[in-house]
């Protein structure tokens, strides 16, 4: 039974992530956690940087695997809800985990994402971001905090964030 208590600590924890979400609502700007900054290059090698949007725009984390079929399901709901993040000024950053170039631009090609893509090829910046598994979403406001996190597309953190930009 020892053997397998770090594996069932790890499985445990690994649900809590992804049936769970946290969700900032009712907390105050000092309960929030300032969301790690990053460099990453993007299908076609520009580096973008989670820094871009600070004190511009909310951001939509997704971090995915090609492999996945949860992730797959995941980018086919954001990919459909893009157009109406993009009206609200909502920038999404697709952060595809450890996966080649060459396999992750065959994918997006075949599945038409209109979002921007960005390669974590040594998975860096899943690292920093304490993922346990994938999907995983994360929403950061415009002052770079992180407002919510989770497995399943965050709608209604979305809609709050869109209604205080349109005021």
């Amino acid at each position: 039974m020892r053997k397998y208590s770090g594996f069932l600590v790890t499985l445990i924890a690994f649900f809590c992530f992804t049936c769970g979400t946290y969700a900032a609502q009712g907390y105050t700007a000092a309960d929030l956690k300032k969301a790690p900054d990053f460099q990453l290059p993007d299908l076609n090698d520009k580096v973008v940087s989670l820094s871009d949007y600070k004190d511009k725009q909310a951001v939509v984390l997704f971090f995915w695997t090609t492999w996945c079929p949860y992730c797959r399901t995941e980018l086919k709901r954001l990919n459909a809800e893009f157009a109406g993040l993009e009206k609200a000024s909502v920038a999404v950053l697709a952060i595809n985990i450890g996966e080649p170039k060459y396999k992750v631009e065959n994918f997006v090609q075949s599945r038409n994402l209109g979002f921007t893509v960005l390669l974590d090829r040594d998975s860096l910046v899943a690292e920093i971001y304490d993922l346990l598994g994938v999907p995983a979403y994360f929403v950061i406001n415009s002052a770079g905090q992180i407002v919510s996190m989770g497995s399943r597309f965050p709608g209604d953190i979305l809609k709050e964030l869109a209604g205080k930009h349109s005021k």
